[in-house]
């Protein structure tokens, strides 16, 4: 069992406070087979509101799937106390987001999409619906009459 972090990085453009909204969030990822090194080529997603329960019964896991080509069960799960939101302190660099424990399974690429929200650094204004599956995202704070963003967003995984 080893734990992974998704790094995520950002230029935050008046805002802070970037998160995933609720436990239905879906972290789109590529998994690799820690056996065989299959990745597949369509994306899978985890979220906390799904538990599969492991072989012997002992735990679970946020999915548990059989490798294709040499059939190992493999996991991931959600860490849901580890999740961060990243401020605007954070701005232009790596920050853990979030950290996911694999057994035979590890997370290679990330792709953001909808259901992150923020609010605006100076006013407070809540931003529910933001999608960053561009890499981007604009928005006008009405309270303070400016414009706001989130920008070149990137990841990376490490070992925890």
């Amino acid at each position: 069992m080893v734990k992974f972090g998704l790094q995520f990085k950002a230029t935050l453009e008046n805002v802070t406070n970037v998160r995933p909204s609720g436990d239905d969030f879906r972290w789109f990822l590529k998994l690799k087979c820690g056996n065989c090194g299959e990745i597949p080529d369509k994306w899978q997603y985890v979220n906390l509101e799904e538990s599969v329960p492991l072989k012997g019964g002992r735990s679970s896991a946020s999915m548990v799937q059989k490798c294709k080509l040499c059939s190992r069960e493999n996991s991931i799960d959600i860490l849901g106390d580890t999740i961060k939101p990243y401020n605007a302190e954070d701005s232009e660099s790596f920050k853990t987001m979030v950290q996911f424990e694999c057994r035979g399974l590890e997370p290679i690429d990330f792709q953001p999409q909808a259901g992150f929200s923020a609010q605006g650094a100076e006013s407070g204004t809540q931003f529910p619906e933001i999608n960053l599956q561009e890499k981007d995202w604009t928005d006008y704070d009405e309270e303070v009459k400016e414009s706001v963003g989130i920008f070149e967003v990137t990841h990376q995984f490490i070992k925890c």
